[in-house]
């Protein structure tokens, strides 16, 4: 039996997709040429949703789209803008998200958020000269996530950026609501050396977290003086490195800031959905 390919959309994936994937109409041909029924008849909305994650996955170009197995790469393109502004990618997040909360819960407990650059020698929005790369160009992204390291927030920005002034933007753009008021459980939220300061744990407790902001050797230091610490914050650096699997985020080569984000969307929408059917199928 041959391997499962790692952009290969299963039934399970499709069955969830699918309800929020816009219905296409047929193009109307000019008018000279119109007849009953005319039109070209649009892509099967899986072979497009197939080829987004093609691309996704093994970071090729665009036009590298393999015709024969996808058909016209350009109107495939087309499509994933299309549905980007549209919002489809968000709300395919959030529906992953509240399956996941529905079947285990979001482990709102203990939330990390984390930085991290990669490079973007085309990008012409949200991106910026990376202090830690000889001042290429370079695009960050700031990650929020839950205990386990599903994704909840995911903001792009330049590389220059502090990760402190990209705190509060991440923190309030959640995409599922987020437990408050009386009854919801208490939620801390864990960081490293870049958010030290009072304007950082200002904004933090301002949003009723419970900050931990930790150094990578604090958390060493206190595993060894307690065997049963758990250190916490490593959590968003694997989610960081999940994202990284992907290999069209490893190095950004999208222009525009739509066609970026919607594939950081996209590949957040697959690690939950990842963890619901692993578990539930």
């Amino acid at each position: 039996m041959s391997a499962v390919k790692s952009w290969t959309v299963s039934n399970e994936l499709w069955e969830r997709v699918k309800p929020l994937i816009p219905k296409q109409k047929r193009k109307k041909k000019r008018r000279y040429l119109r007849r009953p029924g005319g039109g070209r008849k649009p892509m099967e909305p899986r072979k497009v949703f197939e080829g987004i994650i093609f691309v996704l996955r093994t970071g090729c170009q665009w036009k590298a789209l393999p015709k024969k197995e996808f058909g016209s790469a350009s109107s495939i393109h087309k499509y994933f803008l299309e549905w980007k502004r549209k919002g489809v990618f968000s709300r395919l997040w959030r529906k992953g998200l509240a399956e996941y909360d529905e079947m285990e819960g979001i482990a709102w407990a203990w939330q990390s958020i984390d930085g991290a650059a990669v490079k973007a020698p085309l990008a012409l929005e949200t991106a910026g000269p990376n202090p830690t790369d000889g001042e290429k160009n370079g695009t960050k992204r700031s990650l929020l996530v839950d205990g386990i390291g599903i994704p909840l927030s995911l903001v792009a920005s330049g590389a220059q950026q502090h990760g402190v002034k990209l705190l509060e933007l991440t923190l309030d753009e959640m995409v599922i609501e987020r437990p408050s008021g009386k009854g919801a459980p208490q939620q801390h939220l864990c960081g490293d050396k870049a958010y030290v300061g009072e304007p950082a744990e200002k904004s933090i407790r301002e949003r009723n977290y419970i900050p931990h902001i930790r150094q990578r050797g604090e958390e060493m230091v206190s595993k060894k003086r307690n065997p049963r610490y758990r250190a916490r914050r490593w959590v968003v650096e694997r989610t960081h490195s999940w994202l990284n699997r992907f290999r069209k985020l490893l190095v950004r080569f999208e222009k525009k800031a739509v066609g970026y984000e919607g594939l950081l969307e996209l590949a957040c929408v697959l690690i939950a959905f990842r963890r619901v059917i692993a578990i539930y199928g």
